[in-house]
């Protein structure tokens, strides 16, 4: 990793409902997202979903749109939900990369 590439806060909340297609089982889109983060590319960050549970994720670029936050069966369950169409609130907190 280059000497330039450190971890930078970031303070950015939306709530989104979850999607789900064939590219990745369960996601969130993240509005905004390569004006926030500057980059069409793959992004690390960590966060918090529904004010309490934490996470690390890699936001997908969606090609010329915003990214997507893939949720993994384990973040689901934290939540408790997993269904198309229910609303997770999402705090980024820092980019990794």
């Amino acid at each position: 990793m280059a000497a330039d590439k450190t971890p930078q806060l970031l303070d950015y909340t939306f709530t989104a409902p979850i999607e789900k297609d064939g590219a990745f089982a369960t996601f969130l889109t993240v509005p905004g997202s390569a004006e926030l983060l500057g980059t069409r590319r793959a992004v690390k960050v960590v966060g918090i979903l529904d004010g309490e549970h934490p996470f690390e994720a890699t936001l997908m670029p969606s090609g010329d749109g915003p990214h997507w936050l893939p949720l993994r069966v384990a973040l689901c369950k934290a939540i408790g939900k997993s269904l198309a169409g229910e609303e997770v609130s999402v705090r980024l907190q820092q980019r990794l990369t």
